[in-house]
């Protein structure tokens, strides 16, 4: 931190101060070989709490030469370091003793996320849930990553190895600032490979301190390095630099796009987890207070910053009125505040830019003639990135806030007839994330499941997420998919051998 008395200052009475001594502690640096350094240039930058617009700390920016040294220390660990050596038990050890210690400060890291994110301490804790989760799924797996033997001509044995890639990039998104480090570091780490960390800009703290943890589990140097910095200078070096050898970005499609021309350079790999814009499906035989709590936590959950938010709500036209009702008093009712208050269950948006870019889309949609049944405005909050959950009835699938991924929370309510209008106007979109159906008709809805064009689909819930199951999009919402054994595949290749029998 810039001095102690700043983040004295930020605590409350009655909040947990062990938690800010936590997040004084974390380096601001660069990890790098297993040590932390400044950035090479010496460059650093602020990262902002966006309930009060205040400086949280200053971390080192990183930029092509920091990621070419953490790039030959992940090579090294690679190739000649004690990672190449281990066995797949020994790497299985550190996956769970870094679980083991994100649980034993998981009140400490949701309020970094809080922090750093602004997304609500209740929210923040499921996410520390998940984080050791995911480590430990991935802990089970090092065992397990088998090749075959293949039936061949009788004077041959022939067999397949799946072999770790070796030295990863991996460049994730601020709306999940700890568990998308779980969501590519695990699989990559008990696959064999090394790692070169980059954070989002916005939200750096939770990586650091997951660096910080790593160090403390003995993770071999070399082996996680971590670069806090920009995406135009760190991302993209990382995403050209000739000697990774695979890529992985969750972020905004458009980036996708530059990281997938940047790979190029050494026809690395690549897997892209982009936007969305998911159509939530709701007929007629629905629960409708299942459907209508469902769909409000799947619009508003993490300040609608999700990449599979619901944000295209479909109703059936018989009880549309009564569904955009119902929505509108669970947005209404919505206690939007300071997220490190237990009662609160709405924060703000992540950054300055994030704040204006909704703004913008709310002035859209008013000017689109779509009907604000609740919010509509930003916050009442003098300080902070403070947009009140929106609900606009009345829209149609051709607005612009029914087809550009606001990454806020706006609901946007379209009416639909049967059900082939409903899969035709959920299809109607570059992006495939995820997509959900409310309906007590059993048949229906595993029809719809086939029809619908999106990587996850829900049926009577909403943007449940298992470390078993794999995630990922069709179309414009990217390629590859996270989590369950599908990670694996991302993270080996596979090589035949072939063995001739000698007389």
């Amino acid at each position: 931190m810039e001095t102690p008395a700043k983040i004295e200052g930020t605590a409350a009475p009655g909040r947990n101060n062990r938690a800010f001594e936590f997040l004084r502690d974390i380096p601001k640096q660069l990890l790098i070989a297993g040590k932390w350094a400044p950035a090479q240039a010496g460059g650093t930058f602020h990262t902002i709490n966006p309930a009060t617009e205040e400086v949280l700390t200053t971390v080192a920016e990183g930029d092509a030469r920091d990621v070419d040294a953490a790039v030959k220390a992940a090579r090294e660990a690679f190739e000649n370091g004690p990672w190449s050596h281990i066995t797949p038990h020994q790497r299985a050890k550190y996956l769970l003793k870094i679980a083991e210690l994100v649980q034993k400060h998981a009140d400490e890291l949701a309020h970094v996320i809080t922090l750093d994110n602004g997304k609500p301490i209740s929210e923040a804790r499921n996410e520390v849930v998940r984080t050791a989760e995911v480590f430990i799924y991935y802990a089970g797996w090092t065992t397990k990553i088998c090749g075959e033997t293949n039936p061949s001509d009788p004077s041959l044995f022939n067999y397949t190895l799946r072999e770790p890639l070796g030295v990863c990039g991996q460049i994730i998104p601020w709306n999940g600032p700890l568990s998308m480090v779980a969501w590519k570091v695990a699989p990559a780490l008990a696959c064999g490979n090394t790692v070169v960390l980059k954070p989002a800009e916005q939200t750096p703290l939770p990586a650091l301190a997951f660096g910080k943890l790593t160090l403390e589990a003995g993770l071999p140097a070399g082996v996680v390095n971590i670069i806090t910095g920009f995406g135009p200078t760190a991302g993209a070096a990382i995403a050209r630099h000739r000697d990774i050898d695979k890529v992985a970005f969750t972020g905004s499609t458009s980036v996708g796009r530059e990281i997938l021309q940047a790979a190029a350079s050494n026809l690395k790999r690549v897997s892209l987890e982009l936007g969305g814009k998911s159509p939530n499906i709701i007929f007629d035989d629905a629960n409708l207070e299942l459907a209508v709590a469902g769909s409000a936590m799947g619009i508003f959950r993490n300040q609608g910053q999700v990449c599979c938010a619901g944000s295209r709500i479909f109703i059936q036209q018989k009880i549309y009125d009564e569904f955009a009702e119902r929505l509108t008093q669970v947005a209404s009712g919505i206690t939007l505040g300071d997220p490190l208050q237990p009662g609160t269950t709405m924060g703000p948006l992540v950054s300055d830019e994030q704040y204006e870019r909704v703004l913008g889309y709310l002035n859209v949609g008013k000017q689109e003639g779509a009907c604000v049944r609740a919010g509509g405005e930003r916050g009442p909050q003098s300080r902070g990135y403070f947009v009140a959950p929106t609900v606009f009835a009345d829209v149609k699938s051709d607005m612009r806030i029914a087809r550009e991924e606001i990454f806020g929370p706006v609901a946007s309510l379209i009416p639909f007839r049967d059900e082939t209008d409903a899969v035709l106007q959920a299809n109607d979109t570059i992006y495939g994330l995820a997509a959900a159906v409310w309906t007590r008709n059993v048949n229906r809805a595993l029809a719809l499941a086939r029809r619908l064009r999106a990587g996850t689909v829900w049926i009577n819930c909403y943007g449940i997420l298992d470390p078993i199951s794999p995630f990922g999009g069709y179309k414009q919402s990217g390629f590859g998919r996270e989590l369950g054994k599908d990670s694996i595949e991302l993270y080996t290749q596979p090589k035949s051998v072939f063995i001739k029998f000698q007389k």
